[in-house]
């Protein structure tokens, strides 16, 4: 049976609430909605893999480059967060974006907590889907809680050192002049 993702789960995409017109269907046999789809990985397998299906991964997903390399072709990749304690889709999604160049919505799926979204978003996610309980509201708070991070990531690829040096020499030079 379809999960009615769209009416009961908080939903960010980009930064913003949204409207997801997509329904997540977990069960391998059950019947597809006539809206899009989001479908277990081997469930897309078997598919057509036209544009109304995408295919959502596990999170001890192997991702292997000919995988990868099937799902560029998809139209968006959820990943599942079983629980929030794990951190495994965190990586799913930082492959997908920075080895193998997946440009398209990477959507956290699951056990999907407020006080994950800007971690998430720093790892490549631009579409979440919260956990039913959580609030909308904090979410979106929570998405803008740190200013600067010190790591460098998905989002911003300068470390913040780097970053400072660049500014300080940029404030020098001027007055060498």
């Amino acid at each position: 049976m379809p999960d009615q993702n769209a009416s009961v789960h908080p939903f960010i995409r980009g930064g913003k609430p949204a409207e997801d017109r997509w329904e997540l269907v977990r069960d391998e046999e059950a019947a597809l909605p006539d809206s899009p789809a989001i479908v277990p990985l081997a469930r897309w397998h078997a598919s057509k893999r036209g544009h109304e299906l995408a295919p959502w991964l596990s999170s001890d997903t192997e991702l292997t480059p000919e995988l990868a390399e099937e799902l560029s072709g998809a139209p968006l990749i959820a990943i599942d967060f079983p629980k929030f304690t794990d951190g495994r889709g965190y990586s799913l999604a930082r492959l997908l974006r920075e080895r193998y160049g997946y440009d398209g919505e990477i959507r956290a799926i699951g056990d999907v907590l407020v006080d994950q979204v800007f971690f998430l978003t720093r790892c490549g996610f631009d579409a979440l889907s919260l956990r039913e309980d959580q609030w909308l509201e904090d979410a979106l708070q929570a998405l803008n809680a740190f200013s600067r991070a010190y790591q460098p990531a998905v989002d911003v690829a300068e470390p913040l050192f780097r970053h400072r040096m660049r500014e300080a020499v940029e404030r020098v030079e001027p007055a060498l002049v």
